[in-house]
């Protein structure tokens, strides 16, 4: 007992919250960016993405594990247990761990393809906003910020190797394929949180699968104002719409900076 009361406070060590743009964050950007770079400079072109997308996704799910253990055990009074519904494994951002997983145990095909499509679009487009604004993901626990960090950005690494490798296309319709795979983890979502209400769950705990619970209070940055004045299936539509545009735009950068590359090239020679 006392061995593992020492793992939990091992695990639970206490940091300054970090601030924005403060040294914490700008390590783990500048971290992120190092590990891009590197995947794209020196990791295979013609290598199946397979193992490192597995090695990605599994090092996610080591970390969530432990985000999981250290937001359930508490130990200021002996050692207690009490899951946290609110954090459950579901959200937006926690998706590139299954999608990953799927990806990385399929064979090239059409279920892979649009696995592979969604990190590069969907989960970039997470991992990009994290990156940026983590001022609501930050806490006072090292291990928690360091969790964060590492998930996140490797969402942006693993999404920008798959479309500078041109493992996963630079066209139009890949969005699509990533928009059926984004369709699914939003309806996995909406069962979650309709069964959270069904079963009484909400009376005791926050669970709030993706932010669209209708039996929850908006709480998600600029989509909440969406949220309060539109009735529910409408702003439903809007938040797939919405992400989905965003999804998109991250394509048609890298689709920009494709077409830069290739000028330069092209000038180089002439």
């Amino acid at each position: 007992m006392e061995i593992l009361q020492n793992l939990l406070r091992i695990m639970d060590v206490d940091m300054e919250r970090p601030g924005l743009y403060g040294w914490f964050h700008l390590l783990w950007l500048g971290i992120t960016i190092l590990t891009a770079v590197a995947l794209c400079r020196w990791y295979p072109k013609d290598r199946k993405p397979h193992g490192l997308i597995l090695t990605v996704t599994v090092a996610m799910i080591l970390l969530e594990i432990y985000k999981q253990i250290n937001y359930s055990f508490s130990y200021t009074n002996g050692i207690t247990y009490d899951y946290q519904w609110y954090a459950f494994p579901f959200q937006f951002c926690s998706t590139p761990m299954y999608v990953g997983l799927l990806a990385a145990l399929t064979r090239k095909g059409r279920i892979h393809d649009a696995a592979c499509a969604y990190l590069a679009t969907f989960a970039v487009f997470a991992g990009v906003c994290v990156m940026l604004y983590p001022a609501d993901v930050f806490i006072d626990t090292v291990g928690i910020n360091i969790q964060t960090m590492i998930c996140h950005g490797s969402m942006i690494f693993l999404g920008v190797y798959l479309l500078y490798s041109g493992y996963v296309k630079l066209e139009h319709k890949t969005v699509l394929k990533a928009a059926a795979v984004f369709a699914v983890c939003v309806g996995l979502a909406m069962g979650m949180n309709e069964l959270a209400h069904a079963t009484g769950l909400l009376e005791r705990e926050t669970f709030n699968m993706f932010f669209i619970s209708p039996y929850c209070a908006p709480s998600l940055p600029v989509y909440s104002l969406v949220q309060r004045v539109v009735p529910y299936p409408l702003n439903l539509v809007i938040y797939i719409a919405g992400f989905t545009l965003a999804a998109y735009l991250i394509l048609l950068v890298a689709m920009g900076v494709r077409r830069l590359g290739q000028r330069k090239v092209v000038a180089k020679v002439s």
